[in-house]
């Protein structure tokens, strides 16, 4: 697989051992208290808000608004189980949103969003 890192962070987790499900979870939401509190023109986050559309590097939401955590979360959520992105740990893919996944000092995760091909 070949391609470019688009997006870094550091999302920050209370215990050793998560599930996928918990650490989507702290991903969207540290994402949308980002955007809400300043409501850039662009969010950046792991899946599309409701009216928002997607632009070169994220999404434009049509209206400047508080984002809902909550409901990214459960968007986020559905796009995993229908392989909108998946989830590495450490290069391996995680298939479950109940597997768990055990930090270490040099755990690297990473969130491969899937682009449809246009044309085919």
């Amino acid at each position: 697989m070949t391609g470019k890192l688009l997006h870094q962070l550091i999302v920050e987790v209370e215990a050793e051992a998560i599930t996928v499900k918990e650490l989507i979870r702290a991903r969207v939401f540290q994402e949308v208290e980002a955007y809400n509190a300043k409501k850039p023109a662009v969010f950046n986050g792991l899946v599309q808000p409701e009216e928002a559309e997607a632009v070169l590097n994220g999404y434009r939401l049509r209206k400047k608004r508080k984002i809902d955590a909550e409901q990214q979360y459960y968007i986020a959520l559905d796009a995993f189980q229908k392989n909108g992105f998946f989830v590495l740990v450490d290069n391996f893919q995680i298939g479950d949103l109940e597997d768990p996944i055990i930090f270490s000092d040099d755990t690297s995760v990473s969130f491969v969003r899937l682009t449809p091909l246009v044309g085919g």
